[in-house]
């Protein structure tokens, strides 16, 4: 633990060094004491926020919280949704964010970390409506809507597995999977890991035993797309954190098996 933070310490202060050529986010956050972290509070297991507290945990929060103790600053997480998570980054209203799924949209507006965990897309029903959905097939339908958060990748992927269903995007603090318990939407699509969350929240809510999961998609930090500097330091973070087991230790807490 001491060499990690000793190797990022000295990493940070090489690239935050005076003679940099160009001002990057590591530097302000350096002078500041204060690393600005974008995250939406509505992905479980990921970021929750508690609004009697006004305060977020999951596992996300613990990597930021644990990438600013190495910075040897304070973290603040800044709200936002998904629809302006990219847009906020980019305008420099936080210097990172949470875990996105890396896409080819997101990427020419942000930068991205490298990926330390991934994810699978499978579809949720009612339980009461088991025997309609049995495979991805049985909701490409036109009888069958299937609702999407959006500014999500779960947005995209419900019109091309889905071309001859209907479609219900909705706009956050909605959400998709609010839309079919309400029996407004048949169906929603969103990760492994937060799909075994609602069924564990919500009994009336089933994941559709598919034949295999889609979609498997790696998930990365954004970052100011030309920030090379702050780009390489969290890559740097990441990879140390890696071998220390930061990413395994937090997996298991927050029950990210997939």
């Amino acid at each position: 633990m001491k060499l990690v933070k000793a190797c990022l310490a000295a990493a940070a202060l090489i690239v935050a060094a005076p003679l940099a050529q160009a001002q990057s986010a590591l530097q302000e956050i350096l002078s500041t004491g204060v690393l600005k972290v974008g995250t939406t509070g509505d992905w479980n297991p990921m970021t929750m926020k508690n609004p009697a507290t006004n305060s977020y945990e999951g596992y996300d929060i613990d990597v930021m919280t644990q990438l600013a103790a190495d910075l040897g600053v304070k973290v603040e997480f800044v709200p936002t949704d998904w629809k302006t998570l990219v847009s906020g980054v980019a305008a420099g209203k936080y210097h990172i964010t949470g875990s996105a799924s890396i896409s080819p949209s997101r990427a020419k507006a942000a930068g991205y970390s490298q990926s330390y965990f991934s994810l699978a897309t499978v579809p949720l029903v009612r339980k009461e409506d088991a025997d309609r959905f049995h495979d991805w097939a049985d909701l490409d339908k036109p009888d069958v809507t299937v609702a999407a958060t959006l500014g999500t990748t779960q947005e995209q992927q419900v019109k091309e597995f889905f071309p001859h269903a209907r479609h219900k995007i909705v706009e956050a603090p909605a959400r998709d999977f609010q839309e079919v318990l309400a029996g407004r939407a048949d169906a929603h699509i969103t990760s492994n890991v937060e799909a075994n969350k609602l069924v564990a929240q919500y009994p009336e809510l089933m994941i559709v035993p598919v034949s295999a999961p889609r979609a498997r998609t790696p998930v990365a930090m954004l970052l100011p797309q030309a920030d090379q500097v702050w780009i390489n330091y969290v890559n740097t973070w990441i990879t140390l954190r890696k071998e220390s087991g930061l990413f395994d230790e937090l997996a298991a807490k927050w029950n990210l098996g997939n």
